[in-house]
């Protein structure tokens, strides 16, 4: 299983994917953070049980059957060709305070219509300190700076009983990352001048750490900056419902 420090070159990798393709629409830029995470539930969950996902196996996402739709979920566990668990991966990169609402709503959502069937599901939320707000001609407007008040859903959500409340994840994992600046409080003059610079410097070692910027404020529900951890919670809950 990765190490923290090896789930954080994972996502470096991804993010160099997002500045090669040059568009946070495609999901090339998630396929070595499903991939590494599909293997490491293999690994942990034995070969008893099939994975889907892009950048595994067959690089395909797989779908479970909702209380209310089926849905296509990022990395699917399967036992004996049914679906047992799954768990969905969100790394934003731009654009955060236009779309944070919407995000929250749609994990709120699709968490719902699955664990309403009786499947676990859990959610990872990567997110860097500062994330870069464009215009739709991709100008560089301003950066939209993560704080403990930008989690306040993640906060709430924390609190929540997931055996009481459908659209909390049994469990969920937030990772927010301190990326490396130009310059204090550099302002880049467009989304290519932005990737321009990250490209150049996308080896350096200190690119990117687990930011310590916000204390740990959360309740059981969600797991902050600890992959290892989130990973084999999750396992247990999987292998727990499995025997039930």
């Amino acid at each position: 299983m990765m190490t923290n420090e090896e789930f954080l070159e994972v996502i470096k990798k991804s993010f160099a994917t997002y500045l090669s393709v040059g568009t946070s629409r495609s999901t090339a830029k998630l396929k070595t953070l499903h991939g590494h995470i599909a293997t490491d539930l293999e690994n942990l969950l034995g070969k008893e049980f099939t994975i889907r996902s892009q950048g595994y196996g067959n690089d395909k996402e797989g779908s479970i059957d909702g209380r209310y739709y089926p849905k296509n979920v990022d990395i699917t566990i399967l036992k004996n060709g049914k679906p047992v668990a799954g768990y969905a991966v969100k790394f934003v990169m731009r654009n955060y305070s236009q779309n944070s609402n919407n995000y929250f709503e749609n994990m709120l959502g699709e968490t719902a219509n699955i664990r309403a069937n009786a499947i676990p599901y859990f959610q990872v939320f990567i997110i860097f300190e500062k994330v870069p707000y464009y215009s739709n001609g991709g100008e560089f407007k301003r950066y939209d700076v993560i704080s403990e008040h930008n989690l306040d859903k993640y906060l709430a959500l924390s609190k929540d009983d997931p055996s009481i409340f459908f659209h909390t994840p049994d469990k969920t994992l937030v990772v927010l990352i301190k990326l490396k600046e130009k310059a204090l409080n550099y302002y880049f003059r467009n989304s290519i001048d932005y990737a321009d610079y990250y490209r150049s410097v996308i080896n350096d070692s200190d690119l990117m750490s687990y930011s310590d910027k916000i204390k740990d404020p959360f309740d059981d529900s969600v797991i902050y900056n600890n992959y290892e951890d989130f990973l084999k919670r999750t396992y247990h809950i999987i292998m727990g419902r499995l025997k039930n």
